[in-house]
């Protein structure tokens, strides 16, 4: 037993003690810190998860939005087509439309032209007659009754023939 009276056995005694004492007073302090410390990072895993959960909530929101916009911009797309092919049926049946209203045009005035060459022709017509019979009665006749029934027939004439 000899070990009992050396020093170095008791400093080791001493050391030992004074961890034990130390280790049991500092070990709750040391247990409090590294549960706050596993507290806190629980903390900041369940503040990613969330952040995770709220940042997939985001991008399947961005991605609805956009599959509803880009359905949109087909609405669009298709509206604007559909009024452009009603413009372009309306643009053709105002071109038919005029072209059948110049066609129109055209032929009243060509009916106009042929009426007033008809009524030139018709009116020539009368003053060739009135000439021809000037000329037959004028032959024909005697003077004094060749003036009188000329001067009735050209009097009446133009209500005859009007």
């Amino acid at each position: 037993m000899e070990l009992l009276k050396e020093a170095e056995f008791w400093v080791l005694i001493a050391f030992v003690i004074a961890f034990g004492i130390l280790g049991r007073k500092v070990s709750p302090i040391l247990v409090r810190l590294l549960d706050a410390r596993a507290a806190k990072i629980s903390d900041e895993i369940d503040a990613a998860a969330r952040l995770r959960d709220d940042a997939h909530q985001a991008l399947a929101e961005y991605q609805r939005k956009q599959r509803d916009a880009l359905k949109e911009a087909d609405a669009i797309v298709a509206h604007a087509r559909a009024e452009a092919e009603r413009a372009a049926q309306r643009a053709e049946r105002e071109i038919e439309a005029a072209i059948e209203r110049r066609r129109r045009m055209a032929s009243e005035k060509i009916a106009l032209e042929e009426a007033k060459a008809l009524a030139e022709v018709r009116n020539q017509a009368v003053e060739i007659a009135i000439a021809a019979v000037r000329r037959a009665l004028a032959q024909s006749l005697d003077p004094a009754r060749r003036a009188a029934l000329l001067d009735e027939a050209i009097s009446g004439l133009p209500r005859a023939l009007h």
